[in-house]
C-alpha cells in the first residue's frame, strides 16, 4: 500500500484528504501539512491524521505526494518532492508558468517517479460516459460559468476555470493548437472575471470557450459537433446525451424522425442517453494515480498534458484583448 501525505489543507485540500481516507486499499494516508499551522491541525483533527510540523518531513514519510496549495507553490512543493524520489499528484493549473512545467517533467523523468494532473474533469462520469463515442468533433463549444467566489481570484478565469476546458478539447481531439484569439473582462477583481477564447487546431476543429466565475447560475456543459452526430455533455448535471444521424434503407419506420436529403436520401434522427455512472471524479482520479503507480503504468492525465493544457491557457490570455 502506497504512503500519501497531502501538501495544502484549504477547501479542496481537505476534500483530497476526505477521499484519500475512502480509498484504504489504494493509500495509506500519513498525514497532511499546510503553512498556515491551524488549517494543519483542523484538518489533521478532522480526518484523525498526523498534522506534519514541515514539508520536508512530510516527504521525508510517504511514497506519494498530493500537491493541493496555491498554484504559485506548486513547482516548489512538486521540485522538492521529485528530488526525493516520490510520485506527486498536482492539482491544476500544473504550474504558473510553462518552463516550471518543463522543468518538472525533466525531472520527474529523470527521477524515474510518476506524476498525474488534477484535470478532474477527465474523470466527471459524464465525460467518461461520452468518451466511446468521439470521433473527430469539428465544432465544440463549452460554457463553464460559476458564482463569484473570491477563493479563486489569485488567478484568472482562464486559469482558474476555463483551463478545464482546455485539457477536454485537447484529450479529445487529439491535435495541436494552430491559432487562438480571445477576448476578456475583469469585472471583480484584477484579472479576467469572463473570458472567451476561440482555439482553431490543426485538425481542422474550432474550439469556442466561454467561461465566467460572475454568473447567476452555474453552468458546465460543452457541445461536441461531428459527422453524423452531435454529443452533449452536462459535467454539472452528470448527463449525457447523442443525437445522431443514421442512412435509412427503405422505407423508414413511421414513428420515427427522419430528413429527406434528395438525392442524399433519408437519414433517421436517433437521440441516446448513455448509462452515466454516479461516482466522485476526485477520488476516481486518485484511485487511478495509484493504479499506475502499482501497475508502473502511465497515468491518465500525464505532466505532459498538464503541460499543453497551460501552455494554451496562457496563450489565450496572452492573445487577450483585455478590459480591467
Amino acid at each position: 500500500m502506497l504512503k500519501i501525505g497531502v501538501l495544502g489543507c484549504g477547501h479542496l485540500g481537505r476534500i483530497h484528504i476526505k477521499c484519500i481516507r475512502e480509498l484504504p486499499d489504494a493509500f495509506e494516508l500519513m498525514g497532511c501539512f499546510d503553512t498556515h499551522p491551524e488549517k494543519s491541525a483542523a484538518a489533521a483533527a478532522e480526518f484523525s491524521t498526523l498534522s506534519f510540523h514541515s514539508m520536508d518531513a512530510l516527504i521525508e514519510s510517504v511514497d506519494v505526494v498530493d500537491i493541493v496549495t496555491p498554484t504559485i507553490k506548486h513547482f516548489g512543493c512538486a521540485t522538492s518532492a521529485i528530488k526525493k524520489f516520490r510520485h506527486v499528484f498536482i492539482e491544476k493549473p500544473v504550474t504558473e508558468t510553462l518552463a516550471e512545467a518543463k522543468q518538472l517533467l525533466k525531472l520527474a523523468t529523470e527521477a524515474g517517479v510518476k506524476a498525474q494532473v488534477g484535470h478532474v474533469e477527465r474523470f466527471n462520469p459524464a465525460f467518461r460516459a461520452a468518451w466511446p463515442h468521439f470521433s473527430n468533433p469539428q465544432f465544440i463549444e463549452t460554457h463553464r460559468l460559476a458564482e463569484f467566489n473570491p477563493r479563486g481570484t489569485d488567478v484568472s478565469v482562464v486559469l482558474d476555470l476555463m483551463i478545464h476546458d482546455i485539457d477536454i478539447v485537447l484529450a479529445v481531439t487529439k491535435a495541436n493548437v494552430r491559432n487562438v484569439s480571445a477576448s476578456g473582462v475583469a469585472v471583480l477583481s484584477d484579472t479576467p472575471d469572463i473570458a472567451n477564447a476561440r482555439i482553431e487546431l490543426d485538425n481542422g476543429c474550432v474550439a469556442n470557450l466561454t467561461a465566467s466565475r460572475i454568473s447567476l447560475k452555474k453552468m458546465r456543459k460543452s457541445r461536441f459537433f461531428q459527422r453524423d452526430a452531435y454529443i452533449s455533455v452536462d459535467f454539472l448535471k452528470k448527463e449525457c446525451e447523442i443525437v445522431r444521424m443514421k442512412s435509412v434503407v427503405g422505407e423508414p419506420d413511421p414513428f420515427s424522425i427522419t430528413i429527406d436529403l434528395g438525392d442524399k436520401g433519408k437519414k433517421e434522427i436517433i437521440f441516446e442517453k448513455p448509462a452515466v455512472v454516479e461516482s466522485n471524479a476526485i477520488r476516481d482520479e486518485l484511485e487511478s494515480f495509484a493504479r499506475a503507480i502499482e501497475q508502473n503504468s502511465k497515468p491518465e492525465v500525464t505532466l505532459e498534458d498538464g503541460s499543453r493544457a497551460l501552455e494554451v491557457a496562457l496563450l489565450v490570455l496572452e492573445r487577450m484583448a483585455f478590459v480591467g
